[in-house]
Parts: C-alpha cells; structure tokens; sequence
C-alpha cells in the first residue's frame, strides 16, 4: 500500500509546487512509482510537468464531483519513467462551490485515491495556498503532510494557523495525519537572513526538519517554463543535485519510520 503525502502551505510562493515535481521525480528516477495529484486549481504542476490544461477529459475536477469515475481514467503518464500525474483543470477553480452541495463533500478525494494507494508507492497532493474544501480534502485523504517554507522574512507567518488546520483535520476528520517534514527552500547562503530563517524555523519544528536544503537556484526556477523536472532539465545544478540529495533522506527517513 503507497503512502499519500499532502504538499501543503497556506501562504503562496514557498515552493510547494517546485518541491512537488522535483521531489516526485527524483524518486521516479530512484526507481519508485510515484503519482501526483494537482488539486491546485492554478494547475502549475500539471504545466510544469509539460501537460497543456486545455481540452483535458479527465482532471482532478471530475475526480472530485463524478462518483461513478474510475480514478484510474484521470491518470496521465508523465515524460518521466514511474512517474504518472492526475492534473488540473481550469474548471477546479468551481470545484470549491459545486463541493458544498455534495453528499460526504469532505472525503471526496480519500475515496477517489484509496484504490490508485495499491498501485503506487507514494502519491503527492499538490495542494492550493489556501484553506478551503480543495485542502480539507487532501488532507482528509493523505497519511502526512510535507510543508515547504522559504527561507525569506515572513517565513513563519501563518506557520501557527497552519498547524490549526491540521490540528483540526486530524481532530474531525483524519487521526492519523502526520507531519512528514518541513523542507526549507530558497536558501541564499550570502545572506544572514536565510541562515537565521534555518534556526528559526529548526526551533519551531525540530526534528521535523530535514538537513538538505533547497537552495535559491536560476535554473530551478527556469524549468517548469520548459516543462520538466529539473533532474531533466539540468541535472548538473545545484538545484538538481539538493532536490537527488533531499529524496534520498526522504527515503532513508521513510526506511528507518516503516
């Protein structure tokens, strides 16, 4: 059975969706079958793996509001061996409203997911940066939670409202949600900034940090423009490197909790 990891941060911009596509593949290149799931109704994952959102069938939207669905018929392979995705649609962006008039609205996505679990050894829900039904479901639907923060000024802020979300899911509507980590990106080693943000945020959360670091990097930012992870895009770059680096310790961690 795969584990499903929600990618969640209410405040925009911390690289939620850079972490999603790049931790995803590195692990398809390390050999594990990895689906993810863009629930974001910006739908910039599923762009930047490459995938036009335009005439799209079968997106994350039908898998939400259409019951009688096979899951299986919204999956798309990726350019990426092992790594398949469940992208987004423009029409997501209704998925909010059309949600509180459906019966059971909450686990929607948990119910939809719970057969592709067998199929896969990690499932990654690309959340969107806010708190409304779109995240309460990936959160009802996953085992964990991994949350991306920048290491930029408001790095913390809306940190203690984010753990009241999930505080209250675990409460209402999933026990068993976790905390998977917290990944700091964006690290500019020229800075003191960036390096009182790690101590900083090592306080708040302690062991739930990793030790990789995903540092600032041009060409990490360029390749979703291209449509590819940056492990394709170019595996020299830093970027590569930290995020090859940071699914590793993502596995050795999962080895030694499992």
């Amino acid at each position: 059975m795969g584990k499903a990891i929600a990618i969640f941060n209410q405040k925009g911009g911390v690289g939620k969706t850079t972490t999603n596509i790049n931790l995803a593949a590195c692990l398809a290149f390390q050999g594990k079958k990895v689906l993810i799931v863009d629930i974001d109704p910006q739908g910039n994952t599923t762009s930047g793996m490459g995938i036009s959102k335009k005439g799209l069938r079968n997106t994350t939207y039908e898998l939400l509001v259409d019951i009688d669905l096979n899951p299986r018929d919204t999956i798309m392979a990726t350019g990426v061996k092992n790594l398949d995705i469940i992208p987004a649609s423009v029409q997501l962006a209704g998925a909010e409203v059309e949600l509180v008039r459906l019966e059971g609205r909450e686990r929607r996505l948990k119910k939809a997911i719970e057969v592709l679990k067998k199929e896969y050894d990690f499932l990654f829900i690309d959340c969107p940066p806010s708190l409304g039904l779109l995240s309460i479901n990936s959160l009802t639907a996953v085992d964990s939670v991994l949350i991306p923060i920048q290491c930029e000024f408001y790095a913390l802020e809306g940190v203690s409202q984010l753990m009241n979300t999930i505080e209250l899911v675990k409460r209402t509507l999933n026990p068993g949600l976790e905390i998977q980590g917290v990944i700091l990106s964006m690290f500019d080693g020229r800075t003191n900034l960036s390096s009182q943000v790690v101590q900083e945020v090592k306080k708040h959360f302690k062991e739930k940090v990793y030790k990789t670091i995903i540092p600032r990097n041009v060409r990490l930012a360029e390749a979703p423009g291209y449509g590819l992870p940056i492990i394709l895009y170019d595996p020299r770059s830093a970027g590569a490197q930290a995020y090859m680096e940071f699914a590793k310790e993502f596995l050795n961690q999962e080895a030694l909790n499992g």
